[in-house]
């Protein structure tokens, strides 16, 4: 089964649910680690959108990539408040330890590094998820994966 197929399956499972379109995204890009186009076609012909409806929503959703991402995904807050507090420190110390920048994955594909602005965590900052771990106070040694 090709890929648009296999997405067009999946999205055919959310059909009936409000706001099924992203539900059926968010599962395909578990299930493959990204969406790619073929995918979106799938997503697309299930709910009877064009596919630039379709990347209209992974682009929307920070949480959706086009791209494959490293074993571990790292986010690291970059708001006011983070940065206040030591965000662009624990950025610079983040690319230097895993060899990635912001928005890139490290070469062997064990990290990508994705700048965010607010996790809603301002009192708590610099703010970070590892997957899907929040992390307060952020510290360099805590972004291990």
């Amino acid at each position: 089964m090709d890929q648009a197929a296999l997405a067009h399956e999946i999205a055919g499972r959310h059909l009936d649910r409000i706001g099924g379109p992203i539900t059926a995204l968010r599962e395909v890009a578990a299930e493959f680690g990204y969406i790619e186009r073929a995918h979106m076609e799938g997503v697309a012909d299930a709910f009877n959108l064009t596919v630039a409806e379709v990347r209209g929503i992974v682009g929307f959703y920070s949480d959706l990539n086009t791209e494959p991402r490293g074993r571990t995904h790292i986010r690291i807050c970059q708001a006011e408040a983070c940065q206040s507090v030591g965000a662009r420190e624990l950025t610079a110390a983040a690319v230097a330890r895993f060899g990635a920048g912001l928005g890139e994955t490290a070469a062997d594909g064990s990290v990508s590094l994705e700048a965010v602005y607010c996790l809603g965590l301002c009192t708590s900052g610099p703010a970070a998820t590892v997957d899907d771990r929040i992390i307060v106070r952020a510290t360099p040694e805590a972004l291990a994966p």
